[in-house]
Parts: C-alpha cells; sequence; structure tokens
C-alpha cells in the first residue's frame, strides 16, 4: 500500500489550469496583507500551549527581552544589555528606554520578572533556569537581577528562545495561574490584536502598534534586531479547504498561504506571479508521541514493540511528496544536521521494517486488545499527514483503535488531559516541530522525562532527567554532543518519542512581496514593493 494515496485521499483537488474562485473578499490595498495561517487560532496564551499559531500570535503582539538571530545566537531586544557579576551568579538585565504597553503603560521591570516567573513554570529551557535560580528580582523600574545557586551559561540562549519563548506581558496578566489560559491580550510588541474583529474558525486581525519603538541597532534577522512593519492590517484568514486557499492566493484575494499541500504546490509554481519557496532553513521533524500515563503505552515493552513497524519513508512521503530533496530518513531525536545530532540507538529505525515482528513483540509485551485512542488534525498539514499514517499503522498491528480526528484547535485543547480514555483521554498523537524546538536538550521537551511536568505524553525517566541535568553543566560543546548521544540512547528506550523522520517547510506568497523574514510567518521586515 503506498503510504502517499493516504493524503492524496484527504486532501484531494484538482490540480489542472486554475483552481475554482474562493469566498474571501478581496485584498485591501498596500497597507493590508491578507494571509492564510497553516491552523486556527483557538488559543492566544504562548505560555499556556506550544501550539505554532499561537507562537506566531504571540511574536506578533509581544516583545522578548532577547532575541534570535539567523546563527542561532542571542541578541539584546527589549533589554538595552546586561551585567554578569560575583563569578557569573548575578546577571542585571537592564530595559531599553521608552517601551510601552499597548494601553499606554509602561514595561517595567516588575513586568518582566513577573513573565519570567510564569514561563519557568512552563518551558522546559524554563525550568532548568528556575531549578538553578535563587530568585529573580526587580531592582527599580528599569531593571531586574537573577541571583543563580550555580552559573547557567545558556541563561541568554534560554530568553532568546524561539520554542516556548519568555514573551513580555504585563504584570497583572503575567500573575496568571501557567496552568490556566490568560484572557487580556495586551503586549508591547509590533502589533496590536484586534479582539473585537476576532471570530475563531474564520479570522484574526492584528493593527500595527503605533507607539513601538523597533531596536535601533543590528539587522532584522529571525526575531532579533529592528522589527520595522510596513503593514497598517494583517488579516488571518482561516481556510480549511486546500482548493480554496490555492485559488485565494492565485486571484491575489490573499497575499501569502502559510502552508500550501503537496498536491497544489506544482500548480502553483507555475504562475509566474507566484513564490513557493522554504520558508526557513532547518526544516521540520516528524514525531510520534505516546502517553505514558494510560493504558496501553504506560507498558514501556508495547512501546518498544511497534518500533520494528515504523518506516520513516511512509511518513514523509506523505507529509512532502516522494522527491527525495525534500525529506530525510534515519533521523534521531535532535535537529537533523546541527552539533546534537547523532546515531546512538538508531538501529531499532534503520533495519529491515517488519510488522509481523512487531505483532510478536506486542504479544509478548501483554497487549490483549486494550483500547487506544489515535488523536490529529484535519486542517495542520504535516500533522495531518503524519496521523493518517499512524492510523494505518495502528490498524495494520492489529490495536483496538479509536481515531480521533478533528480541527488542530481541539487536538491542542485535548492533549492536555491526563484522564483515561473512558473519560475523554489519548493514547497518541502526532507533531511536527521544527528545527528551533529540537536543537538540544535544552530546547528539546521531547527528550524530557519529568513526568506530570513534561510535555503532554509526561514520561517519567530520572535516568533522562539526570543526563539533560548533566548536559548542562558540560564544559564544552564536544562534551555536550556526547552527552546529547546518550541522552538520544535513553530516550529511544524509553520511547519518550518515536521519530518519523525530517522534511522542508514551504510557504506560497504573491511575488510583489519582499524582504520576508525566513524563519516562520513572521510579519515584520517583509513589506509590499
Amino acid at each position: 500500500m503506498k503510504r502517499r494515496s493516504i493524503l492524496a485521499a484527504a486532501l484531494a483537488a484538482p490540480v489542472f489550469g486554475r483552481l475554482a474562485a474562493p469566498n474571501i473578499a478581496a485584498a485591501s490595498g498596500p497597507s493590508v496583507l491578507k494571509m492564510i495561517p497553516s491552523a486556527n487560532l483557538t488559543s492566544v496564551d504562548p505560555i499556556f500551549t506550544t501550539a505554532y499559531i499561537t507562537r506566531n500570535h504571540a511574536f506578533m503582539i509581544y516583545d522578548t527581552l532577547y532575541g534570535l538571530n539567523a546563527a542561532l545566537e542571542p541578541q539584546p531586544q527589549m533589554a538595552a544589555g546586561h551585567t554578569i557579576d560575583d563569578d557569573g551568579l548575578t546577571v542585571t538585565i537592564a530595559l531599553r528606554d521608552g517601551l510601552t504597553f499597548h494601553d499606554g503603560e509602561k514595561v517595567r521591570a516588575t513586568d518582566a520578572v513577573a513573565s519570567l516567573r510564569r514561563w519557568m513554570k512552563r518551558s522546559p529551557f524554563g525550568q532548568k533556569l528556575d531549578a538553578a535560580t535563587h530568585e529573580v528580582t526587580a531592582l527599580d523600574d528599569k531593571r531586574f537581577r537573577f541571583r543563580l545557586k550555580k552559573r547557567f551559561p545558556t541563561l541568554f540562549d534560554a530568553l532568546a528562545s524561539v520554542p516556548n519563548s519568555s514573551f513580555v506581558m504585563p504584570e497583572r496578566v503575567a500573575a496568571t495561574d501557567p496552568y490556566k489560559q490568560i484572557t487580556e491580550t495586551i503586549g508591547s510588541g509590533p502589533f496590536r490584536f484586534k479582539r473585537d474583529e476576532f471570530n475563531s474558525g474564520n479570522l484574526a486581525v492584528y493593527e500595527r502598534n503605533p507607539t513601538y519603538l523597533p531596536r535601533p541597532q543590528g539587522e532584522t534577522s529571525l526575531t532579533s534586531g529592528p522589527k520595522r512593519v510596513f503593514f497598517d492590517r494583517v488579516e488571518w484568514h482561516i481556510v480549511p479547504d486546500a482548493a480554496t486557499a490555492g485559488a485565494a492566493l492565485q486571484k491575489g484575494e490573499v497575499d501569502w498561504w502559510e502552508q500550501p499541500t503537496p498536491d497544489l504546490r506544482p500548480l502553483l509554481r507555475a504562475d509566474k506571479k507566484l513564490s513557493v519557496e522554504a520558508i526557513d532553513r532547518g526544516g521540520s521533524q516528524g514525531i510520534l508521541r505516546l502517553n505514558h500515563l494510560q493504558p496501553p503505552f504506560d507498558n514501556r515493552d508495547l512501546r518498544r514493540a511497534i518500533l520494528p513497524a515504523v518506516n520513516q519513508a511512509d511518513f514523509m512521503q506523505a507529509v512532502v511528496g516522494t522527491n527525495p530533496d525534500d525529506w530525510h530518513d534515519g533521523i534521531g531525536v535532535f535537529s537533523r544536521d546541527t552539533p546534537m545530532a547523532n546515531n546512538a540507538g538508531m538501529a531499532a529505525f534503520t533495519g529491515p521494517r517488519d510488522v509481523d515482528l512487531a505483532k510478536k513483540l506486542m504479544r509478548e509485551a501483554g497487549y490483549n486488545g486494550q483500547l487506544m485512542r489515535t488523536i490529529g488534525p484535519t486542517d495542520y498539514l504535516a500533522q495531518t499527514a503524519e496521523t493518517l499514517v499512524t492510523v494505518d499503522l495502528f490498524k495494520r498491528l492489529g490495536f483496538n483503535q479509536d481515531a480521533a480526528i478533528s480541527d488542530w484547535g481541539t487536538v491542542v485543547q485535548r492533549r492536555t488531559s491526563r484522564e483515561p480514555l473512558e473519560k475523554g483521554g489519548w493514547s497518541a498523537m502526532c507533531l511536527a516541530p521544527t528545527s528551533f524546538d529540537l536543537l538540544d536538550p535544552a530546547v528539546n521537551g521531547m527528550v524530557r522525562g519529568n513526568g506530570l511536568a513534561a510535555f503532554p505524553g509526561w514520561p517519567t525517566s530520572p535516568k533522562l532527567e539526570q543526563l539533560n541535568d548533566t548536559w548542562f553543566d558540560a564544559p564544552d560543546v564536544a562534551g555536550r554532543k556526547a552527552l546529547a548521544a546518550e541522552i538520544q540512547k535513553v530516550a529511544l528506550e524509553e520511547v519518550t518519542m518515536i521519530p518519523l523522520g525530517w522534511f522542508k517547510n514551504f510557504t506560497a506568497l504573491r511575488r510583489d512581496l519582499t524582504d520576508r523574514v525566513p524563519g516562520f510567518a513572521i510579519f515584520w521586515g517583509v513589506r509590499r514593493g
């Protein structure tokens, strides 16, 4: 059976001539940018959820103390600078002058401190920083200070991290329980969220923040440097149907489609008014995440039993097609072609694939037909494709499976449930994190073993946690690489994640849009001209 046909059936659309006319209002002139995002915006809290659509929303309306450039180097952003004293145990950060929130209130050090405290409870990187911190306190309106228990050389990397970013919110908002969603959307970033026009499932609108002060120095690069805005208004139109999205882009009714489907990319490339290009340099990696809290995958032997049947090529061809330049298999737990990538423990994925062997191992592990539930989206291209292949794989393995397929927003809400299946819980889900999220143990939540504090799936592995702690203390890159290999080996033994391969990310936009900042759907820098 060809896995590619699974996705084709789910995303069937005409691929000749021009696509059928959509029902989206025409663009409103040069000061408005219209984009079709990869998913619906259902949560506006980037601390509560790691959904990319919420991260992209957050970078519109919030700013960060430090930004990350394309070379993955932290740069001051809201921060004017910092000093380090007491052999690295005291770090003082000063805010830039003139920073204000959208409601006119000044950004103060107390806002930054409250935001950091909330972030450190949820972000894997932030949790490590929290464990190394005696306290973080405001000294006055413009300065705050970390007092550390031990040196934390990656502190500024943590503050500049793209995944699980430490966005600065007003103190009253940041005081919200980190396990409850915020309801107020006041930031200090380059855009303001138009709550009065927000219609989940249809439209999200952002207006240029007239009081935003771009950083005066440096080059615009990823999330660092001057964030100069050239549109008065940005509209996100939620269009789940691929044919409708493609037609809207061809007709000029939208300017940008964040994630065009593989089936339609050839047609869009043939249109001289459009550009189909890689949205970032690092690509993404597929992941199958199992729920360690509930049967049947609370059984490590059963988790390991399915590995001989996992064929990364099946998943990647479903996501991006058969062009070998667009995907790679033989991929481990860290971002491909980065310093921490390694081959430790990969024999489980690189040998011959054998469904019958997997079935035998399942029986030996004690599987006796217990219900399991795979959750996944209909409207998030990569995860949709991965989920369809996963559902087919579990069916061939003989699992008693309930496939609960819904919109991505529902998946994001549902995956937080720790309840048993009879109360709405789940067993398996697919993810497609970008390279930013899997660079190393500092940001890769898939290799944590910290139980209920972990990313949904909640694996517990004291050995893995000890290795992670040791990685942070390693004095040099060589030591970190050796530890990363051991972390990968243990993560694959415990099956905290099942890597599904690497693939390129593509985006499609009108050619009259220029100066797009590579990385993700970034709306500063881009202009019409």
